[in-house]
């Protein structure tokens, strides 16, 4: 399982600072996104330094319209793929 998100904060334009229940944290640079679709909003009213958990869903929101996947973040911070995670989680589950 990956952990959940308990804290984030922008730190600077596009850049967001993210704690995870096990303790892993780091910043994550979102620049790639600025400027693409929906995430033009960003550039509106400061709103990306608006950045909050969804409680309901663990999901790094700006709005109901901008989130982003709590799962893919941690994989982006810990800098492996969803495939490399899981292997490394079958692994683990496969020594108990």
């Amino acid at each position: 399982m990956i952990a959940k998100p308990i804290f984030v904060k922008a730190i600077e334009k596009f850049i967001i600072f993210i704690r995870f229940s096990d303790n892993k944290e780091g910043n994550i640079d979102l620049s790639h996104l600025a400027g693409h679709g929906i995430f033009k909003e960003w550039d509106d009213n400061d709103l990306f330094f608006k950045v909050y958990i969804n409680t309901e869903t663990d999901a790094i929101s700006w709005s109901n319209e901008i989130e982003l996947c709590p799962n893919s973040l941690y994989l982006k911070l810990c800098g492996i793929s969803f495939e490399q995670w899981k292997q490394l989680n079958l692994s683990y589950a496969s020594d108990k």
